[in-house]
């Protein structure tokens, strides 16, 4: 028994961090938003680890509801492609209201020029930007609003691999072999997610973007959008 455990543990870790490197959907929305909303590293890490738990944590929550009840994997793995479809679905919507927005927010922020007359007779020509003006009314309805957002959608989204190729058998072999894979593949993705999220924003972050600073909340919105379009018909 400690053999078959010592394998589905290796088989845990190798499965937890390919289908976390192979699924974009698992570490893009963060990076893209981590820039966009110039969130600090550490919120940025602490919004990863909550949508990988949460990612995870619904997928076990399933896998030990079907093992108590003894509900066979074709319809859990049923129920767990619904989920995933639902899931999809929300990323498209969520990056096409973002992507709008992020445009909006863009085009407010163009600087214009607003031509002054004077009572001599003279005049200038004073250019500039809404972003102050406007920049602290969308934070307050939005920076809580997008990291919850995440979240749901990521609880919603299962772990194909981790019912049917993980728990099943680690729960014929023992509880604690259930509870030691599980955590194994629960462990190693949310590490891989986290280390590529923090990798790649610290490389976004020595960019210089220029003009293009402006876009960034378009760029976040249309990179969830894609991500949300490559489940959804790509099967990523």
């Amino acid at each position: 028994m400690e053999q078959e455990i010592s394998i589905l543990i290796l088989t845990a870790i190798t499965i937890g961090f390919v289908h976390t490197i192979l699924g974009p959907d698992h570490y893009l929305p963060f990076i893209v938003l981590a820039k966009a909303r110039n969130w600090s590293r550490m919120k940025t890490s602490i919004i990863t680890v909550i949508c990988g738990l949460g990612h995870v944590g619904s997928s076990i929550l399933f896998g030990i509801i079907g093992i108590i009840f003894g509900i066979g994997v074709n319809r859990l793995e049923l129920f767990e492609s619904f989920r995933g479809n639902l899931a999809a679905w929300l990323f498209i919507a969520f990056g096409l209201t973002y992507l709008i927005w992020g445009i909006k927010k863009a085009i407010k922020n163009e600087p214009h020029k607003h031509i002054h007359y004077h009572s001599n007779g003279t005049k200038h020509v004073h250019e500039h930007t809404h972003h102050e003006e406007h920049a602290h009314i969308h934070e307050v309805k939005n920076k809580s609003i997008t990291p919850w957002a995440l979240f749901i959608i990521f609880v919603l989204g299962p772990c194909e691999p981790l019912i049917p190729i993980l728990m099943y058998p680690a729960a014929k072999s023992s509880i604690t072999g259930l509870i030691v894979v599980a955590g194994t593949f629960s462990l190693i993705t949310i590490a891989t997610m986290l280390s590529i999220v923090l990798i790649t924003s610290y490389g976004i972050n020595l960019a210089n973007f220029g003009k293009l600073e402006k876009y960034t909340h378009a760029i976040a919105g249309l990179t969830i959008l894609f991500s949300g379009i490559g489940i959804q018909f790509l099967g990523l």
